[in-house]
């Protein structure tokens, strides 16, 4: 059953399915969608065009679908989409969209959000990415899987931040992050691939030295971008790890890393 503390605040017409749990002084708002097993510990606040899925974990003090820090922001009913099984920690904030970005951020599944990171509005995060203490993300910022965020990170407005890829803590990232590659610094530049990362995802020594050399081809050949993704495409035909990394380049709006 539906637990609800009853110190809690929860509007008649919010939506919440069986085994969600409330916890004490949490405030949920009138439009929140919360799946099945659900947990707010306490003190969360919970607003907005809102949807939580199954067997999120939100801890004390977060706030959740809060109007964006945008002044653009004119008070349309925009959405903030959240999947399954994501851990949100205390002094996390998320922003609905915007009318500029969508009217909609999304965040996928299993993902943790350590203590007072922030994402901000018409964000777009995939699964399995683990974002860390502090981290900052702009306005119309892309995660894709398995991504690492470190600590203190600011990524600036329509960043995107490819599969796999890993961010030292305290980088300042400006441009987009190729998938699979390890960047950090101020502004943060390529340190090469994140190898530790793809061997505990599962990448065999096979798909490593293959990225790698992909890697020295289009970073440290010395050729033009367009000429070096020509070369790679041409000598790893068949590879899928490939054809995701040259996409990603091929489709920057604002510039890739270097």
């Amino acid at each position: 059953m539906t637990k609800i503390h009853e110190k809690a605040l929860v509007d008649a017409r919010a939506e919440l399915a069986a085994d969600v749990e409330i916890g004490a002084y949490c405030v949920i708002g009138p439009k929140v969608k919360i799946g099945k097993g659900t947990r707010l510990k306490s003190h969360v606040v919970v607003e907005g065009n809102t949807t939580l899925g199954e067997g999120n974990v939100i801890f004390q003090f977060a706030s959740v679908g809060s109007v964006p820090q945008d002044l653009k922001y004119r008070g349309e009913d925009s959405q903030l989409i959240i999947g399954d099984r994501n851990t949100i920690r205390e002094f996390v904030s998320l922003n609905p969209g915007t009318a500029g970005g969508g009217m909609i951020t999304r965040v996928g599944n299993h993902n943790l959000f350590m203590m007072y990171c922030h994402i901000a509005h018409d964000c777009v995060l995939g699964s399995h990415n683990i974002i860390a203490n502090g981290a900052t993300l702009g306005g119309h910022v892309v995660i894709e899987d398995y991504v690492i965020v470190g600590g203190l990170v600011g990524i600036h407005q329509f960043v995107r931040v490819g599969t796999s890829a890993i961010l030292g803590a305290g980088s300042m990232v400006s441009k987009d992050i190729p998938p699979y590659c390890n960047a950090t610094g101020d502004r943060a530049k390529l340190r090469g691939l994140n190898r530790e990362g793809l061997r505990r995802k599962g990448f065999t020594g096979e798909q490593i030295a293959t990225l790698k050399k992909a890697y020295r081809i289009i970073f440290q050949s010395g050729l033009r971008t367009k000429d070096a993704l020509k070369e790679v495409k041409r000598e790893f035909p068949e590879s899928p790890e490939i054809e995701r990394l040259v996409v990603f380049i091929e489709r920057s709006q604002r510039g890739i890393c270097r």
